[in-house]
């Protein structure tokens, strides 16, 4: 949709009258322009259907019926789910089918996302995390929280990491790279729908010479020519724009790898534990993350509560 929408709006300025009543309405409805006949659309728009096919040769398309599939193929990420939504809808099915047909769909990605690792991107990927001065992490809309799912995980072993999504929203996330350099890293997460905001600030990374990092589904992806690392995973869903389940794994394999790589990780893992058994819920049976209570009173850090 967006190099239709630029073409348009680069021929406005040479467009007759009535063909900029068709640029207007295709600008305004472009997602009701994908489902339209070139008659309705000439009739939407108030002109006649020579018009209309008139309209699309001055765009450079040979007729209504091309212009049509380029703006359809523009709009395939956002159909997808519509359209799978529409079949589902389609075909009687219960509840527990659904259960199992997801869980079945989730082991398929996650097998696919393995068969899919590159030996040498998962080495580049974790010693690159290792050694940047900061690992700055990026996920937006429906990535955000896989974005924090990471930082989570690579925040307990590492100290450098930030999450590039607060409350200032993209332009926070600006400010942050306008300090970055060449030692840092930025790991980007970005799946259909894929967003401008992901690809600008990723552009933005690479103008500082900043270290880039993918984890995104096939080299269509438009992160893809600006990723230095490159690690895929598969998200088909017969249900939802995604299945996040192999792109959870991809995440999990990787904290791992980097914890493990972490020169001082025990000594970290034990010092989180020591500070944060105050905090360990009690259950019934006296018992703090599968220890007896008691075994836990010898600990140094151990703060019994009075009264």
């Amino acid at each position: 949709m967006a190099d239709i929408e630029e073409k348009i709006v680069q021929a406005i300025p040479s467009l007759t009258k009535s063909h900029r009543y068709l640029a207007d309405y295709v600008l305004k409805n472009p997602l009701n322009v994908v489902t339209m006949p070139i008659d309705e659309l000439a009739d939407a728009a108030g002109v006649s259907v020579a018009t209309a096919n008139r309209f699309a040769r001055s765009l450079g398309f040979d007729g209504y019926a091309a212009f049509r599939s380029e703006l359809v193929r523009g709009f395939e990420p956002l159909l997808t789910p519509v359209n799978h939504l529409r079949g589902n809808l389609a075909t009687p099915t219960t509840v527990p089918e659904v259960f199992a047909s997801v869980m079945e769909e989730s082991v398929r990605n996650i097998e696919a996302t393995r068969k899919r690792l590159n030996v040498k991107s998962c080495e580049r990927a974790v010693q690159g995390i290792l050694q940047a001065r900061r690992v700055y992490i990026l996920g937006l809309g429906t990535s955000a929280w896989l974005g924090g799912m990471l930082h989570h995980g690579l925040d307990s072993c590492c100290d450098h990491t930030q999450l590039l999504v607060s409350n200032g929203g993209v332009m926070h996330a600006v400010r942050c790279l306008a300090r970055s350099g060449k030692e840092d890293m930025l790991i980007a997460i970005a799946f259909p729908r894929y967003l401008d905001d992901t690809v600008r600030l990723v552009e933005i990374a690479k103008k500082r010479k900043v270290k880039v990092m993918a984890l995104t589904d096939s080299p269509r992806s438009p992160l893809v020519p600006f990723a230095d690392v490159l690690l895929y995973a598969q998200t088909q869903s017969r249900y939802r724009s995604n299945c996040e389940t192999g792109v959870l794994a991809l995440i999990e394999a990787l904290v791992s790898a980097v914890s493990l790589r972490t020169p001082d990780a025990i000594e970290v893992a034990n010092r989180i534990v020591e500070h944060a058994i105050p905090w360990f819920a009690r259950n019934r049976l006296g018992v703090i993350d599968n220890q007896p209570v008691a075994a836990q009173k010898n600990s140094r850090t151990y703060r019994k509560k009075k009264g």
